[in-house]
């Protein structure tokens, strides 16, 4: 967010340096992420004076340049090589001495001024045209100026040339109150304990009724606050040049006078506005309301786009009583209704518009406005009637004409202060320091909020709608903190704490895609199989398997009637399909649950199975391939055990029924994991000849175990924020492509990728819709909307490169 120092010192008395104030800004939670000094002429005409023209002749060698002599207030005037058409000697013109550095319109490069011989002439400067400064367009000739300024004046003076320094804040999104002029200054306020310097509105005054206009909110969930009256007779024309300069200074480009204003008052005071042409608002009328779904509705930038049942419009009567959209609430102006040249009459609108409803609309649209950025994180509710005072009397300033209507104001139920319950105790152990409670109540006094109830032990604070960030004791305490100063906090010498959450607890499922990573990076996929099966199987090991299948009541067929009790079974069935069809050389893996009866209790269990067989390795001119052997999976499993912090293990022999050989690692005497080359009797129940290895770990054991691995975990300083993206791609992408390339491009703040609705239809044929969520955290500090979109948008780019994603807006 770009803050004007000048601007700031005009609503609020201000006697430090810009440097200063940033410190300030920064120590008090609004970080500072750079200051620069903006020119009204870019460079300032540094060693760009005005000189008048001696002498003018023909140059010998070109005929399209001059030689000329310029009086520039030295002892000896300047020998400069002209090409202007219109020089003359007698004119009192812009020179560009030698050293000075121009910037000159539509450039990006500047022009530093040499000593230099063209065409054999000798050249001491530059005779400038309004484009080579930078102060104009034009490049039809020299600037010749009608002034009496001595020669040698500095070109700064005759320009006026102004300077301000540019306040470029990150703006973190709980701060919307701060995303104004006004809301910076209110923490320099409440800082410095200083009087705020509003623009008087006491002048304001209806001036006639001779354009009266009708407004009807049909939606106050989405349009809590309505206001808006018309202002007839007023001329659009080009914004005055103090103006469009404090636009320029924040990067906002003017337009016309009226369209300047209303973005002035929204930079002002955080009040977003839009002024309606009034000749073209149908039956004098604005319904708030939503339009059906399919309406087409064309935008400012003449973009069409299709409106949704959900989205907040801004419409005139129409015709046949059918309202007609005219601006997206919130987000973007229409085409249409727009203030242009031809405007005498407008309808100024100022509203409080819910931030859900704004937000929704805006992403699905893929717009960001100034009025959506502040809508979304939410404006102060009790705000717009000042706005429109303010813009109806910059209006008249600027552009004439007079108040036509009463003040339309919708507000049936205005928003309610916060009330917050506070303990001093409360207050002196977050801050780790006891505060005076004179100092508590004139920090709140500063920050617009109120001490109500007070006792010994506490009060109540009454926190005014505006901060929709200070709901709860602690957000008070840091309202608190924050002004008072995190410095001043001394540290003790002693260690404590204070436990504001619990401890992390291990996330199995985490743990599990972990494990599950490490193998697909071993060459390994995996399977995902029924968990229904053949009693047959489990017969042949009734001996060696604890407990009895659980039997299916009502089962679809004989092979599907019992649930298993190992995953041997399973993966002997992949392996015999994939080897019927010439895929002999596999490496899978499963996460599944066993079952079994034992006694009068189901036991439900988490496993993860193993199997090796074939050849390993790609033959090539210079590796051979060669047949699968113990080791190669007893290196897998080890991988396994360490990915989940497992070591000490103890070996025993693993049972001969099952495996030809192979062992069993145990911990605390029980089993974790056995592994090794199946019986040939197993395999060849599924006419598997070649040999099978096979590892069958305990994986509700190895979760406990993993828990119990003493770790330290620092409790988040900063919060996490969400993002969504609905991308539609190839029907054979998987979800967990598009997780690798997540965090494959954002190493540092993605934090977990997830999917909450994937789709496919007749409307997407040979393609998908993943709907997934990203999860951004910085370590160090709280992400700005900066930072997350342009990470989101790096995100994005991944996935267009990678995947050739379309991303659904």
């Amino acid at each position: 967010m770009k803050i004007s120092y000048k601007w700031l010192k005009e609503l609020i008395e201000i006697t430090e340096s810009p440097e200063e104030i940033g410190k300030i800004l920064t120590a008090t939670g609004l970080e500072v992420e750079s200051i620069e000094e903006i020119e009204s002429i870019k460079g300032g005409l540094q060693g760009v004076v005005i000189g008048e023209v001696l002498t003018r002749e023909k140059h010998p060698e070109a005929d399209r340049l001059s030689l000329t002599t310029v009086d520039v207030g030295g002892e000896n005037p300047l020998s400069i090589v002209c090409g202007a058409t219109n020089v003359a000697a007698g004119q009192k013109v812009v020179v560009a001495t030698v050293g000075a550095t121009l910037y000159p319109t539509g450039s990006d490069q500047p022009l530093v001024l040499k000593k230099s011989k063209i065409r054999g002439a000798l050249s001491e400067g530059m005779i400038c045209a309004e484009d080579e400064l930078g102060v104009g367009s034009s490049h039809d000739g020299i600037l010749v100026l009608d002034t009496d300024l001595p020669n040698g004046t500095p070109a700064s003076e005759y320009f006026g040339i102004s300077s301000d320094y540019l306040i470029e804040i990150g703006l973190t999104p709980n701060r919307a109150d701060a995303a104004s002029h006004y809301g910076v200054a209110r923490d320099l306020k409440a800082y410095f304990n200083r009087e705020i310097n509003l623009p008087s509105v006491e002048a304001f005054a209806v001036n006639n009724e001779s354009l009266p206009f009708e407004a009807e909110v049909r939606n106050a969930e989405a349009a809590p606050r309505y206001t808006g009256l018309t202002i007839s007779g007023l001329k659009v024309a080009e914004s005055p040049e103090w103006l469009k300069q404090r636009l320029a200074t924040i990067g906002i480009r003017s337009i016309n006078n009226i369209v300047d204003i209303t973005n002035y008052v929204c930079h002002e005071l955080g009040q977003p506005m839009h002024a309606f042409d009034a000749n073209k608002v149908i039956g004098n009328k604005v319904i708030v309301t939503t339009v059906p779904a399919g309406t087409t509705f064309v935008t400012l930038d003449g973009v069409e786009r299709k409106l949704s049942d959900s989205d907040l419009m801004i419409c005139n009567a129409g015709t046949n009583g059918n309202p007609e959209p005219m601006c997206i609430a919130g987000v973007f102006g229409g085409l249409t209704s727009g203030v242009t040249n031809e405007t005498t009459s407008i309808f100024l609108e100022s509203a409080y518009f819910s931030p859900i409803w704004v937000r929704k609309t805006a992403q699905r649209f893929a717009l960001k406005t100034d009025s959506s950025f502040r809508f979304e994180r939410g404006t102060d509710p009790n705000m717009p009637l000042y706005a429109l005072k303010r813009a109806a009397l910059l209006i008249q300033e600027i552009a004439g004409g007079t108040v036509s209507s009463n003040i339309t104001d919708i507000y049936p139920e205005p928003a309610a202060d916060f009330q917050v319950k506070m303990t001093y105790r409360n207050i002196d152990r977050l801050i780790g320091k006891s505060l005076e409670k004179d100092l508590i109540k004139n920090i709140l006094a500063g920050l617009d909020i109120q001490v109500a109830e007070e006792n010994e032990t506490g009060f109540t604070a009454i926190v005014p709608p505006y901060r929709v960030d200070v709901q709860r004791e602690a957000d008070v305490i840091e309202e608190i903190l924050r002004i008072y100063g995190f410095g001043q906090v001394e540290l003790s010498d002693a260690l404590s704490s204070d436990y504001l959450s619990d401890f992390p607890v291990n996330d199995p499922e985490k743990l599990k895609l972990r494990v599950a990573e490490l193998l697909v990076a071993n060459g390994f996929n995996e399977m995902i199989n029924n968990s229904l099966t053949k009693p047959d199987y489990h017969a042949s090991l009734a001996e060696n398997i604890q407990g009895n299948p659980v039997k299916i009541l009502n089962y679809l067929s004989e092979d599907l009637s019992v649930m298993r009790q190992t995953l041997i079974f399973s993966g002997l069935e992949v392996i015999a399909y994939n080897s019927n069809r010439r895929q002999k050389d596999l490496k899978l893996f499963e996460f599944g649950k066993t079952y079994n009866e034992i006694g009068e209790k189901y036991v439900e269990k988490e496993r993860l199975a193993v199997f090796l067989t074939g050849n390993i390795g790609q033959e090539s001119w210079f590796e051979k391939s060669r047949e699968v052997v113990f080791h190669d999976l007893a290196g897998f499993v080890m991988q396994v055990l360490s990915s989940v912090k497992i070591k000490d293990v103890e070996r025993t022999e693993a049972d001969a029924a099952i495996f030809k050989f192979g062992t069993t690692l145990t911990l605390n005497r029980k089993p974790v994991v056995t592994f090794g080359q199946l019986n040939a009797v197993i395999a060849k129940k599924l006419d598997i000849k070649a040999p099978v290895f096979y590892a069958d770990f305990d994986w509700d054991y190895m979760l406990k175990q993993y828990d119990a691995f003493v770790q330290y975990k620092e409790v988040a300083k900063f919060p996490e924020v969400r993002r969504d993206l609905s991308v539609v791609v190839n029907k054979k992408i998987t979800f967990e492509e598009l997780r690798q390339i997540a965090y494959k491009t954002e190493r540092q703040l993605l934090r977990a990728v997830n999917v909450f609705d994937v789709y496919e239809g007749a409307n997407l044929e040979g393609k998908k819709s993943y709907s997934v969520s990203f999860i951004l955290q910085d370590d160090q500090q709280t992400l700005t909307d900066k930072v997350i979109d342009k990470t989101m948008q790096r995100l994005i780019s991944a996935y267009e490169r990678e995947f050739e994603a379309v991303i659904r807006k």
